[in-house]
């Protein structure tokens, strides 16, 4: 091959510039590459030395650099060598800008990933917080898209389309779509206020309404509980929002109140120590402490107790055998104080029609009425 050929021009440049230009292409990209390989197990061999995540997020990352933004780089520096038409060269240059923001927006998406990935197996694994993992799982896929679509409108803007105007239509679109979706998107900002604000968790025995349950699962849409009963409730995260939410499972005490009633025929001593009686009985019961025991009215047929007294275990089945153990007790200290439950009962007093009633000044006529009798 003669010298003439290498000194011949095309493309406005001489033969031997395009070779020049082609060998920095390779040169660069080879180099970058090389780099890249380099680094990656020089991060891997750091990581496997001290066991720190930062090595293999930058590990990760090296891997995830593409080939094509290597070879727009190679391609961006061999080109400064040339003389290229304007055109030629703005061509190269939104070439390589936009591999650029399709190479950020593949960091970014990983970025994004690798956080909300690590937050989400640690409220789950720790805290056991399925709610708030799920819920992250969902925010990671949203923000990766938002992320990619950021990057496809700054790659329009820089093909030299006005996204201006195509944001606008996107924008009336959406409204149009929100409308028509409402009750979704309704539900879906439901379920991430419910990871955020966190009423309830998965696990929690809720009530809402007149509807009660454990809660299984969170979803986007809806919320699954198991009833008492056994059946599945599926309800609508944004209607379960709107009921106010009772949760036994952040209950740390349960307060107890009940009553009982003893005849009228108790005498005042006796009614005056069940108080003590009570009080004795509850504190000598584990998980318990006793409040107040008070002779609280007069009843239509017996004379009324209120009790109060804390669980300091919240369990309900735990509740139940401790009062079933007061109740138990009360029925045995009674029949030892000879103290009698009063239980609805009626008592009729006849008067005999041939036997003529004074009335005494001064009485009621109910008085003489009993007299009578």
């Amino acid at each position: 091959m003669n010298s003439t050929f290498w000194r011949e021009t095309f493309g406005q440049n001489p033969v031997w510039l395009w070779f020049v230009a082609l060998g920095v292409f390779l040169g660069v990209y080879a180099f970058l590459r090389f780099l890249r390989f380099g680094f990656t197990r020089w991060l891997e061999r750091l990581h496997e030395r001290w066991q720190r995540p930062g090595f293999k997020l930058a590990q990760d990352l090296l891997r995830r650099t593409n080939r094509l933004f290597l070879g727009a780089v190679a391609l961006f520096f061999a080109s400064l060598l040339l003389t290229l038409p304007e055109s030629a060269r703005k061509g190269i240059q939104i070439f390589t800008l936009s591999v650029f923001f399709l190479q950020l927006a593949s960091w970014g998406s990983f970025l994004v990933g690798f956080w909300l990935t690590r937050l989400s197996e640690r409220k789950l694994k720790e805290e056991g917080d399925a709610t708030s993992a799920t819920t992250l799982h969902v925010l990671t896929v949203l923000v990766k898209i938002v992320l990619w679509v950021v990057a496809a409108l700054l790659i329009l803007e820089n093909l030299g389309i006005h996204v201006g105007s195509l944001i606008a239509g996107l924008g009336i679109a959406g409204i149009a779509v929100a409308l028509a979706v409402q009750n979704i998107l309704g539900d879906i900002f439901a379920a991430l206020s419910i990871a955020v604000d966190k009423p309830f968790m998965v696990g929690d025995f809720i009530i809402f309404g007149d509807l009660l349950g454990t809660v299984e699962k969170i979803g986007l849409k809806t919320t699954r509980i198991r009833s008492l009963f056994g059946e599945q409730i599926v309800v609508s995260n944004a209607d379960l929002l709107r009921e106010r939410i009772r949760n036994f499972k952040r209950m740390k005490e349960r307060r107890v109140v009940f009553t009982f009633g003893v005849v009228y025929s108790t005498p005042p001593e006796k009614l005056a120590a069940i108080p003590q009686m009570v009080r004795e009985i509850i504190e000598s019961l584990p998980n318990t402490r006793f409040d107040r025991a008070h002779f609280k009215e007069f009843g239509p047929y017996s004379l009324n107790f209120e009790v109060v007294y804390w669980m300091l275990n919240p369990d309900y089945n735990l509740y139940m055998d401790t009062q079933q153990a007061i109740n138990l007790a009360l029925m045995r200290r009674f029949e030892e104080e000879g103290i009698e439950f009063a239980f609805p009962t009626q008592v009729i007093y006849v008067a005999s029609p041939a036997k003529e009633v004074s009335v005494a000044p001064g009485t009621s006529d109910l008085q003489n009425f009993g007299k009578s009798s």
